[in-house]
């Protein structure tokens, strides 16, 4: 259809400023309060923050939207678990029709310091396969990341144990002021 007879509403919704916070982490109950869960947690405690009481589902994503300082923001859980993330996020983007540039990707991070973000317009995966399946779908590397320190200095632990392991007691207030910096 051309332009001159696209609704003006749905134009002007199309060209309004907007942001897609995308928190990893893997569904269920079982890896809740799990480090690899840590984008999830943020997703959390940004919808407290912003408001939002409800979400939707769709096809392998669940997500949330509203309205902050004049910006529509949507707020998203891939639900493929952590190794398929890609293929919700790259479903994500078709379907709200957003630019790599319109994304952030919110997820655990070993090689940092528990409690230490750092924010990147682009990157590789560093060993990351959640953030490897999202390169892999979009064929990009060039899209914002938040990545959230959960260390991981234990000798003798597996890795894959070690990020779905909960905080330790000790950890806790540190986990959440990095939440609640990250939100």
């Amino acid at each position: 259809m051309p332009s001159s007879f696209t609704d003006p509403a749905q134009r002007e919704q199309e060209n309004e400023a907007r942001l897609c916070v995308i928190g990893l982490g893997n569904p269920g109950k079982r890896y809740a309060s799990t480090r690899h869960n840590i984008g999830f947690m943020v997703i959390d405690r940004l919808a407290d923050a912003l408001g939002v009481r409800e979400s939707s589902f769709y096809r392998n994503y669940s997500f949330a939207e509203t309205r902050h300082q004049g910006r529509r923001v949507i707020l998203c859980k891939p639900e493929t678990y952590m190794n398929l993330s890609g293929e919700a996020v790259s479903l994500l983007l078709a379907k709200q029709r957003l630019n790599l540039s319109e994304i952030l990707v919110v997820y655990d991070e070993i090689q940092l310091p528990l409690g230490q973000l750092r924010l990147r317009k682009r990157g590789s995966d560093g060993g990351h396969n959640g953030l490897s399946s999202i390169i892999e779908n979009l064929g990009s590397e060039r899209f914002p990341r938040l990545r959230c320190g959960v260390d991981f200095s234990s000798q003798g632990v597996d890795l894959a144990e070690y990020v779905l392991s909960p905080f330790q007691k000790e950890e806790l207030p540190l986990a959440a002021d990095m939440i609640e910096r990250a939100a």
